[in-house]
């Protein structure tokens, strides 16, 4: 079960991430969000930050389908995301070594080629830590 300190661990170990001032969490990369905590908002009432649910970035409407289709336990959207390639993550539902995959992929979509060398050389050195003895 992955939460709030999570996200945050997994994406400030990423590359060239700067962290926005926020009540909850909020990550950027060369300026473009790729996970952030979901402003719910409810006619009538105050936004909420919410810290149990990460606004994720997915890249097109087909990956998002599919996440929202194929996992609609860990996954779900809000009339406000139509047309965005953003899907809503419960962050209890998933183990911190899925969220790890998630926030990294998301990081990578919205990434600058000239810097998604920096997360494949990360992963290099950080394989090779982990089979020395």
């Amino acid at each position: 079960m992955a939460d709030a300190d999570d996200v945050r661990r997994v994406a400030l170990a990423l590359p060239h991430v700067v962290e926005i001032r926020s009540d909850g969490f909020d990550f950027r990369i060369a300026d473009k969000g790729f996970v952030w905590s979901y402003p719910e908002r409810r006619p009538g009432r105050p936004r909420v930050l919410r810290t149990d649910i990460a606004v994720l970035f997915v890249g097109d409407e087909a990956e998002k389908q599919a996440l929202l289709l194929g996992e609609p336990t860990i996954f779900f959207t809000t009339p406000g995301y139509d047309g965005w390639p953003l899907v809503l993550l419960r962050l209890a539902a998933v183990d911190v070594g899925r969220l790890e995959e998630l926030v990294t992929d998301a990081w990578r979509m919205r990434a600058p080629d000239a810097l998604l060398s920096d997360i494949q050389e990360a992963h290099d050195v950080s394989s090779v830590r982990s089979v020395l003895p």
